[in-house]
């Protein structure tokens, strides 16, 4: 059932429950788009442990990656309606922060979902894969691949958005640390002054993103043959920009998600490897932190020595390398989503 709500220009797709009782404990999960196979899954794992609690659900999404009006729409009707909690992966973690704190006022416990706020203390926790740490491994593991071969390596950067939310500056400087290359700010993308760093285009998350950001790049240098991605879907469009130049059997690609999807990509030799997160974990957790909250006020605790809580995260490689721990394409497609 689709919403169109005051103040948005957008419709907002609410997937469960058109109202709340007084008398019911209500949660909303708002993510970026309906459509990715990451959010969709979310939506599974807030759903089935929703109705295990016997919490009513709205569930909203806007129609691209980046729909900030949507997502602020969104928190304005879950105050408006009574909610609990919400739980949120945000388009711009930054620009959020004004409209998160008027449902935090408004006494919600507003959690963050696998995107941290800017800063991460504006939301009452954050639930999520350590992004960093994600980008790491894939970096650690395209520089042990390359071996010597990795001083020499001409590096292409896929990246999010140009408004650089968190996720995508963790993902980013994580891949590049991971490597070996100084980062500079890490707060940031784009300012390193390493050679080896060919281009930094941003993708939206989608595939054709990733296929036209591939195709910025190879008009740069088209004897890329190391390519970061920011998750699956972009990824999957750089593979389709090296095929069409003959380049797609000599050029690692890198990424981070671990959707079904994706890991069949490791398997047929697409991607190289990739880091899998577990968003149902993330929206499951974040249901039963509401549902505490609305009971005795509790407040979610973090993962010791981090500021939020860790879901996890483990790097997929159908060719694992020394030094770097990774599990099979066969582990990865029984724990993928999508």
């Amino acid at each position: 059932m689709k919403k169109l709500l005051t103040g948005s220009a957008l419709a907002l797709i609410a997937s469960t429950g058109a109202s709340f009782a007084q008398d019911t404990v209500s949660a909303c999960l708002i993510t970026k788009t309906e459509t990715n196979p990451f959010f969709v899954k979310m939506r599974e794992g807030a759903e089935a442990k929703a109705e295990e609690l016997g919490i009513e659900l709205n569930s909203y999404a806007g129609q691209i990656d980046g729909d900030h009006e949507s997502q602020v729409a969104a928190i304005e009707t879950c105050i408006a309606n009574g909610a609990s909690g919400i739980l949120i992966t945000a388009s711009d973690t930054a620009a959020i922060v004004d409209p998160v704190q008027q449902a935090r006022d408004a006494g919600l416990l507003v959690i963050a979902l696998d995107t941290p706020l800017q800063p991460a203390d504006a939301a009452d926790a954050t639930f999520a894969t350590d992004n960093f740490l994600a980008g790491e491994l894939i970096g650690q593991y395209a520089a042990a691949s390359l071996g010597d071969a990795a001083a020499d390596a001409k590096i292409a950067m896929l990246d999010l958005a140009i408004s650089q939310p968190s996720v995508g500056v963790l993902r980013d400087q994580g891949f590049l640390s991971g490597f070996g290359i100084d980062t500079m700010d890490e707060n940031m993308w784009g300012d390193e002054e390493d050679e080896r760093i060919i281009c930094n285009e941003v993708t939206a998350g989608n595939e054709e993103g990733g296929r036209t950001a591939m195709e910025n790049c190879l008009a740069i240098d088209p004897e890329i043959n190391v390519v970061y991605t920011i998750n699956e879907p972009a990824a999957a469009g750089a593979y389709e920009a090296l095929s069409a130049v003959g380049r797609e059997n000599d050029v690692m690609i890198l990424s981070v998600d671990g959707g079904c999807p994706g890991v069949q990509n490791v398997a047929d030799g697409v991607i190289a490897a990739t880091s899998q997160q577990y968003p149902l974990q993330m929206a499951s957790l974040g249901i039963e932190a509401i549902a505490q909250y609305a009971e005795d006020g509790t407040l979610p605790e973090n993962t010791e020595g981090k500021d939020f809580y860790d879901t996890g995260v483990a790097l997929v490689a159908s060719e694992p390398v020394e030094g770097v721990d990774s599990i099979s394409v066969e582990e990865g497609l029984e724990l993928c989503w999508g």
